[in-house]
């Protein structure tokens, strides 16, 4: 694989040795045109200045001397078709009937010819195209001499490609520097990179590496504090479970036996229970956010019918209330994992036949979706403890993993939307709040 380095010495000294033959060309051939231009407007000058001059007689006016080499050859002749006057008497020009160029061939070459016709006389200017083409090229070879020159200096492209060498090498050693510099890191020295003695247009690119070093750093502080929690929450149902098993073992009686299981069956569930849960916020920390429009009334008469069966078998008086027209532009099932776990911990910490208010509102940039219920609530001290992970308000919560409420916070977070912990109206239990922007 060709270097940077190399390929861009090449396309340098490519590029130099075809601009300097396409700039050589381009200067020729327009020279050659200009040369053309410039001969034919001096024919034209030399006709209007001899058409001025007063003829009297044949041979009463004089003419410019002529120089065969490169001059022109006068002629002027009456309308009549007598000669007036002829700077070569050498030369026979045909006589042309209107104004303008003309070519024509006799045995001295190639001519071209600039007629003047007017109501007295015929004044004809004409000259030798091989005289033409030679002043030309001499004019294009002066103008094309610099791109020449350069040609025959080929011998410097080296040098040139030294020189090259040497800056781009000049440039390219802080890069190397700053690779170096990467290579030599160990996985976890995450810490940034200095941006002191970097050429200007390095510095986007480390403070670019030292935000995604930063935001890694975070993200594996997080990771590393989720797994040791995880671990020491998940080994208190196990142990519960293996010493269970051993006294199920060591059982004497069916009433025992019995009791133990039903135990057993319970840590079971609440060892499932924190495992979805871990799972779950494990998914919603990583899964990607897709918006859509959805109805907020829909997304939660959803959720709610979703709890169902246990709202009817715990004879709970749950109300939905209002947000017929709620749309908002979300991820519907981030939104629904969200108002699962809120409304999981108002039937979870409710008693049996309670009421569960779930009302949604219209404010003016937002909607306003609370659920409450006659629990024990949430003392105001405790609210920020409360979305902490494994963090357990109730001391007699045996059945809480400490993670509902922490899921709910980083959906929240995730989705731009405003969660309050308050009391609810009637003055007892807990009123949640989620402020959905409006899209």
């Amino acid at each position: 694989m060709i270097s940077l380095r190399r390929t861009t010495e090449l396309s340098l000294a490519t590029l130099f040795t075809v601009l300097a033959t396409i700039g050589g060309i381009a200067s020729y051939s327009s020279t050659i045109r200009e040369s053309g231009a410039f001969l034919d407007l001096q024919q034209r000058q030399i006709a209007r200045y001899v058409g001025d001059l007063t003829f009297v007689a044949p041979g009463d006016a004089s003419l410019p001397p002529h120089d065969v080499e490169d001059d022109y050859v006068v002629e002027v002749t009456y309308r009549d078709g007598r000669p007036a006057k002829t700077s070569d008497p050498s030369a026979v020009i045909p006589d042309q009937k209107a104004t303008g160029f003309s070519e024509f061939d006799d045995a001295t070459g190639h001519w071209r010819v600039f007629s003047l016709v007017t109501p007295e006389r015929t004044v004809q200017v004409a000259q030798r195209t091989i005289v033409r083409e030679e002043l030309a090229a001499d004019a294009a070879l002066r103008a094309t001499l610099p791109f020449l020159v350069a040609i025959p200096l080929s011998w410097l492209i080296p040098v040139i490609a030294v020189l090259i060498w040497l800056g781009i090498t000049s440039g390219l050693n802080n890069i190397r520097v700053l690779v170096r510099q990467i290579r030599s890191r160990t996985p976890d020295d995450l810490s940034t990179i200095s941006t002191q003695r970097l050429p200007k247009d390095l510095v986007p690119l480390v403070t670019s590496l030292n935000n995604l070093l930063e935001k890694l750093g975070r993200s594996l502080t997080m990771e590393r504090r989720f797994s040791d929690l995880a671990a020491h929450q998940l080994r208190t149902p196990q142990a519960g479970i293996k010493l269970l098993l051993q006294l199920f073992a060591r059982a004497d009686t069916e009433e025992e036996r019995q009791a133990l299981l039903n135990d057993l069956m319970s840590s079971n569930e609440r060892a499932m229970h924190m495992t979805e849960q871990l799972l779950g916020l494990a998914r919603v920390s990583h899964q990607p956010v897709q918006l859509e429009t959805v109805n907020l009334q829909i997304v939660t008469a959803s959720a709610v019918a979703d709890f169902g069966g246990i709202l009817d078998t715990r004879k709970f008086a749950l109300e939905l209330n209002g947000g017929e027209d709620a749309l908002i532009h979300t991820d519907a099932s981030l939104l629904r994992v969200m108002i699962d776990n809120v409304l999981d911990n108002a039937i979870k910490y409710s008693p049996s036949g309670s009421k569960i208010d779930v009302r949604i509102e219209d404010e003016a940039l937002r909607w306003l979706l609370s659920i409450s219920d006659e629990g024990p609530g949430i003392a105001p001290e405790q609210r920020l403890a409360a979305f902490q992970r494994f963090n357990r308000l109730h001391e007699n919560d045996r059945e809480g993993a400490g993670l509902g409420l922490p899921i709910v916070a980083d959906i929240a977070r995730r989705l731009e939307i405003e969660i309050r912990l308050l009391v609810p109206i009637w003055g007892t239990g807990l009123r949640f709040e989620m402020a959905i922007p409006k899209p």
